[in-house]
């Protein structure tokens, strides 16, 4: 806040909006290279490669920050690392994750000449060999075990269980790792372990690197060449009232049970680098009131922000210049034709008047990357902060963008 209103970086809120129109996503470049460098050197003193999470937000300007920052790429589709290539991201830097994995992205990948393909079933593992052979390589793989830890957080992003989708159990995976040892299109580079998203504990995480260490202590000691640990992401932010672990609490977590492993190791954050970067900037339309509710009606809806509807997620929303008056409670609701497309319940606010601007705080990471063209509603530009000034570094979508490719 500054002047009584908000700002990103040096550039009210409000000006952006008169030139781009609501809704919005809106960047600061200095938040997302000072997190980025946060989580660099708290490893500072371990060999370690930050392998930022694309999905997370997959902006080609915000690649393009990364990738100058010496960051390599988490990717988990042939789209994401054509992203990477276009930003002149380093694909040497690059791990693909994901338990569907078509053959023709793993030639893809195998061609742009990627770190390692983070595999999670024993099929997947056959299918790399039979890609590997076809072209006549060795691709570079890790096994994603699955440590059975209670990451505490939310079921749809809790990923270490063993009742997830995701990873191959402990007990599997040496006897996984044997045979591959026997497919000639293979050669095996590391190991993987992935717990969940927006961690707030770091005991899960300990629990999970104790378990993963020991796994690649044995598989070191069985003969494997294993260079890298790729020990996930998923460091959380505050959205509410969370109080997650700072960066050094969360590498301490992470790097004491993996003390003199000699790996290199390969984090994958996501959220921590770009959630408290990002609003999403939107307008009141109307304001309503009913026997038992008082809403806000704005022109956000969940085609913007999917993350209130699809997990039930908070997100603080803050009048981009608060007006004086006796606070209210009400729903911060979006246009789409769906009782889920609200975007705060139940948010005590200070008077709202039609044309007022809201911001919707720490959307920066699973906003616009989680973002669709529902009710046919054209996506919303992104717009990169830098000090004093600003960009438009993706357009709005037209209406003639969403035909595109349709034939009637």
């Amino acid at each position: 806040m500054t002047g009584g209103a908000l700002h990103c970086e040096g550039v009210p809120l409000s000006r952006i909006a008169e030139a781009v129109g609501t809704p919005a996503y809106i960047y600061s470049t200095a938040t997302l290279t000072r997190h980025l460098g946060v989580v660099q050197q708290a490893f500072a003193n371990t060999p370690t490669l930050v392998c930022y999470s694309v999905k997370a937000c997959s902006t080609l300007a915000v690649l393009k920050l990364f990738a100058k920052g010496g960051a390599g790429f988490d990717i988990v589709s042939v789209g994401e690392l054509e992203r990477v290539r276009r930003v002149g991201g380093d694909l040497r830097k690059v791990v693909f994750a994901g338990v569907g994995k078509t053959e023709d992205e793993m030639v893809a990948a195998i061609r742009a000449g990627i770190l390692m393909f983070n595999v999670e079933s024993a099929e997947e593992l056959e299918a790399l060999d039979r890609v590997g052979q076809r072209l006549g390589v060795q691709a570079p793989f890790a096994l994603r075990v699955n440590p059975d830890v209670d990451a505490k957080t939310h079921r749809y992003i809790a990923t270490g269980l063993k009742t997830s989708k995701f990873g191959v159990p402990v007990g599997e995976a040496v006897a996984l790792y044997a045979k591959s040892k026997r497919m000639k299109g293979l050669v095996a580079r590391g190991l993987d372990c992935h717990i969940g998203s927006q961690l707030t504990d770091t005991r899960p995480v300990r629990q999970a690197m104790t378990l993963v260490g020991d796994v690649y202590k044995t598989l070191r000691a069985k003969g494997f060449p294993l260079t890298h640990l790729d020990v996930g992401g998923g460091l959380g932010v505050t959205y509410s009232t969370e109080t997650p672990p700072g960066v050094a609490d969360y590498a301490k977590a992470v790097l004491e049970p993996l003390h003199g492993l000699g790996a290199t190791l390969v984090l994958e954050p996501g959220r921590v680098l770009v959630a408290n970067a990002g609003v999403l900037l939107t307008r009141v339309l109307y304001r309503k009131k009913t026997p038992a509710k008082h809403f806000v009606i704005v022109d956000a809806g969940m085609n913007d922000l999917l993350r209130p509807a699809l997990y039930e997620a908070h997100h603080e929303i803050a009048p981009v210049v608060p007006r004086k008056g006796k606070r209210a409670t009400v729903d911060v609701v979006g246009p789409v034709c769906e009782s889920s497309d609200v975007l705060g319940h139940s948010r005590s606010m200070s008077p709202l008047a039609q044309g007022d601007l809201l911001a919707v705080l720490t959307a920066g990471a699973y906003g616009m990357s989680m973002s669709s063209s529902y009710n046919s509603r054209p996506r919303p530009p992104e717009v990169l902060v830098d000090g004093e000034t600003f960009r438009v570094v993706r357009v709005r979508e037209t209406v003639t963008d969403l035909m595109r490719g349709e034939t009637p």
